[in-house]
């Protein structure tokens, strides 16, 4: 069942779609592994990165939404279903329990930095596409870069 006429053609239509759910798994994955890592982080920066996975939870959920949106704007359905993430999402996740706000750190570098492989090869995807939903793309890229460096920032002084 069609509800909402697409203003793109159906090849266009199909590498957009997936685009964008994939993005949307993506982000709401990062906001479930902000929250897991937010509510059981410890150590001594645990204040700071606290509020700092707010903020990326904050931006993923926000973003997520946005794609949603876009999605449903070209006919497409979003699924953001709790058995749909669970499926298909394959960023990295923190561990159960405690965890070290160093770990929290390296984990949320290592998340984000898969997160935006992902999404430059969205951007590559939609160029011809949807050229709309790639300029989305790019702004949701970097701003995730910008928490990328963010988080990377706090494992400052390096051994390497």
């Amino acid at each position: 069942m069609t509800v909402v006429k697409s203003t793109i053609p159906e090849s266009a239509r199909q590498v957009t779609g997936d685009a964008l759910q994939g993005t949307l798994v993506d982000l709401l994955g990062l906001s479930l592994i902000g929250k897991q890592a937010h509510w059981n982080i410890v150590g001594p920066r645990f204040r700071s990165i606290h509020l700092q996975l707010d903020e990326l939870v904050s931006a993923a959920r926000s973003f997520a939404d946005t794609v949603a949106e876009r999605s449903a704007a070209l006919g497409i359905p979003a699924d953001g279903r709790p058995e749909t993430i669970a499926s298909a999402f394959t960023l990295p996740g923190p561990k159960d329990g405690w965890v070290r706000d160093s770990d929290v750190v390296g984990l949320m570098v290592e998340a984000l930095e898969a997160a935006i492989a992902k999404l430059r090869e969205r951007i590559a995807a939609t160029e011809e596409a949807d050229p709309v939903t790639q300029d989305l793309l790019i702004s949701i890229t970097a701003d995730l870069e910008k928490q990328r460096w963010m988080f990377d920032a706090e494992n400052w002084p390096r051994d390497n």
